[in-house]
């Protein structure tokens, strides 16, 4: 998996690439997560566009930075799920994350 970070205002935009599965990618994605909460961003969306898969440990480190940034009071919305949105719809975490189908959707909830 690929992770590329940049900030829109006060909203942290993550970008992922690639398979999302396990090992020192979803270390650094959980890094990258607390490296901008421990900056006070609060807001972030992460743009799944060009993720291809996702197996149920990938899914278990979204869970796990949703949970991160609601416990700062945060807020992280999705953006482009289209890869693994019958993944997402089955394992029923659509009623769980806030999915939006472009990132200029997403960047807007969460403003």
């Amino acid at each position: 998996m690929k992770i590329k970070d940049s900030l829109v205002g006060d909203i942290v935009i993550i970008e992922l690439a690639g398979k999302i599965v396990s090992g020192d990618d979803i270390t650094l994605l959980h890094g990258k997560t607390h490296y901008y909460l421990d900056l006070s961003k609060k807001k972030f969306g992460f743009d799944m566009e060009k993720v291809e898969w996702s197996n149920s440990l990938g899914l278990g480190a979204l869970i796990a930075v949703l949970s991160a940034v609601t416990r700062a009071d945060g807020k992280m919305v999705l953006a482009n799920i289209t890869s693994i949105r019958n993944l997402m719809t089955i394992t029923r975490l659509l009623d769980v994350f806030e999915a939006y189908d472009s990132r200029a959707e997403a960047v807007k909830a969460v403003s």
